[in-house]
């Protein structure tokens, strides 16, 4: 096992039925690059559940160390990377949030050092625009000395405290007390960086499945005649339309759906996945002079979430934002996107409850905010005065997969999860990959790798 991981030892259920046979070309090979090889057999010797950028970091990771395995990516969408990779804010993040020694402080320094580089060698555009951590209140300063004593233990480069005149300097528009320079954050469009990984897993001789919603992970019977197949790849993987792929070995990056795709082959569900919608707010054009970099409030530890700050994308649009409220649906977008199943298993089986008493007013406010413009306003223009309610518009929204214990506890680091029984010696799930998990992917996707081989004897 890997040293600093955390794991849940969990046993996992038996085989529960036999397999009908076939594959149909229903389910389609997705195909970026002529490179790719085309999916023509249903058998793999490892398959990985869940197509966003840690699901095709770590097959692309896979491939690269192991290239004479076959390995298949499988997605529900008919897209990859549309959810959470889509709909993210595209910062690049330094590591400075995240407690000393921890898996998310050591993957996320790893991580932006990578995923750097890698834009580099493969031309994809990015901007180290820098972030501004500010405080605007005297009570703020001691949390962010204590903020940038924490980005120093983590080995975050270029940290240095500024006063008022450097915020002026670096951000004209920004009034502030003090401030932490990050000059290493940076942003990129991620939904690229996934669709690169991709490419070089396709190339690597990958093959990626679209279309391919999994129902149900078991493993095979024994056919009568004793087929090599039924021997050599004896878990079945079976998506809604009754289609089936074979393999040895299975590694679930599902996001949203990583408690109930680990359910599906009877591992144990916990912790939950709680879904969070994120709401942005877009600047508009002509007073997008305004902003220059990334700029953040000093984060309280006492909340769940770091609130709502300014960051620059790619196209030159500024997002503000976002808040955290509910998600009535685990891909609900909108404010009124609603699943009856999704509300209930929110409700009844995580601890969701307990985190609504322990932050109430909190949640309170978040949802002011998500209703009334001139709330998010009034926050925004404690750093930045000039800005107004009709200066900005309404933008989209992020869906952010929380994994939250029974006792309304959110679990912050990463959680990997397996088992014991004849799938569960050979399924590796990623539990919780939370924010920064696109900053860290390939530094995941690194320790995935090394969980992987160690687990299944690679």
């Amino acid at each position: 096992m890997v040293p600093g991981l955390r794991y849940l030892g969990r046993v996992c259920g038996r085989a529960r039925g036999g397999f009908p046979g076939g594959f149909s070309a229903a389910c389609e090979p997705w195909l970026l690059c002529q490179g790719g090889r085309r999916a023509s057999t249903s058998s793999f010797d490892v398959v990985i559940v869940g197509g966003g950028i840690v699901g095709l970091a770590s097959a692309r990771a896979l491939i690269l160390r192991h290239p004479a395995l076959s390995i298949g990516v499988l997605e529900k969408e008919k897209d990859l990377a549309v959810h959470q990779t889509g709909h993210n804010s595209g910062v690049i993040h330094s590591g400075i949030y995240y407690k000393p020694e921890s898996l998310k402080a050591k993957l996320c320094v790893q991580g932006s050092a990578l995923i750097y580089e890698y834009c580099t060698q493969k031309g994809i555009s990015y901007k180290q625009c820098g972030k501004l951590i500010v405080a605007v209140e005297q009570e703020e300063i001691p949390r962010l000395q204590a903020l940038y004593e924490r980005g120093l233990q983590n080995g975050v480069q270029g940290l240095r405290l500024i006063q008022q005149e450097d915020i002026k300097k670096k951000e004209p528009y920004c009034r502030g007390l003090m401030a932490i320079d990050c000059p290493y954050t940076g942003i990129v469009n991620y939904r690229q960086v996934a669709l690169s990984f991709a490419q070089d897993f396709q190339e690597a001789g990958g093959s990626v499945l679209t279309n391919f919603e999994v129902e149900d992970i078991e493993m095979a019977k024994e056919s009568p005649s004793r087929s090599e197949d039924g021997m050599k790849y004896p878990i079945i993987i079976r998506n809604t339309k009754g289609e089936e792929v074979r393999c040895q070995y299975v590694v679930t990056c599902a996001g949203l759906y990583s408690d109930r795709i680990s359910e599906l082959s009877g591992c144990n569900p916990n912790p939950r996945i709680v879904p969070f919608r994120g709401d942005y707010l877009i600047l508009k054009p002509e007073k997008r002079y305004l902003v220059k970099g990334n700029i953040y409030p000093v984060p309280d530890s006492r909340f769940p979430f770091l609130g709502v700050h300014f960051t620059p994308r790619m196209d030159g649009s500024i997002w503000l934002g976002p808040n955290a409220v509910l998600a009535f649906k685990r891909e609900g977008y909108r404010p009124f996107d609603f699943s009856a199943r999704d509300i209930m298993d929110t409700i009844i089986k995580s601890g969701l409850i307990k985190l609504v008493f322990q932050n109430f007013s909190y949640g309170v406010n978040e949802m002011y905010k998500a209703c009334f413009l001139s709330a998010t306003v009034k926050h925004l223009q404690k750093f930045i005065p000039e800005i107004t309610v009709s200066d900005i518009l309404r933008g989209p929204a992020g869906v952010r997969a929380q994994a939250l214990d029974r006792d309304g506890n959110l679990i912050e680091d990463f959680v990997f999860d397996g088992g014991v029984g004849d799938i569960g010696n050979r399924i590796l799930h990623v539990r919780n990959a939370p924010s920064p998990a696109a900053t860290s992917s390939l530094a995941i996707s690194g320790m995935i790798v090394d969980e992987v081989q160690q687990r299944f004897k690679l």
